[in-house]
């Protein structure tokens, strides 16, 4: 799994029948670097599985296991969102979300 932070939406008027009435989101991966959470990588569009919502930092996961949840099985999907992260920590501190 990996920390994200939501930066928009992603609308498609034609997609895979298997896409029907999913949400897509599109994320920027993040990284911990000195107990500070910087950009990392390109931004990906994942499935939003959980809710989620713009400029908020999300845990998401990427491959076959993106394919595993309830809403993607049969999907061709590579990415999801899995969960809304309230606190991260790093050695015992809270480290500030993205």
């Amino acid at each position: 799994m990996f920390l994200a932070k939501v930066i928009g939406h992603v609308v498609a008027a034609q997609k895979a029948p298997e896409f029907s009435g999913m949400k897509l989101l599109l994320v920027q991966p993040y990284i911990n670097r000195d107990r500070v959470l910087v950009p990392s990588g390109s931004s990906v569009v994942a499935v939003d599985s959980v809710g989620a919502g713009e400029g908020e930092c999300v845990l998401f996961t990427q491959g076959s296991s993106a394919r595993l949840t309830d809403r993607t099985k049969g999907a061709p999907v590579d990415a999801v969102i899995v969960g809304i992260v309230d606190t991260v920590e790093v050695d015992g501190q809270v480290v500030e979300k993205p």
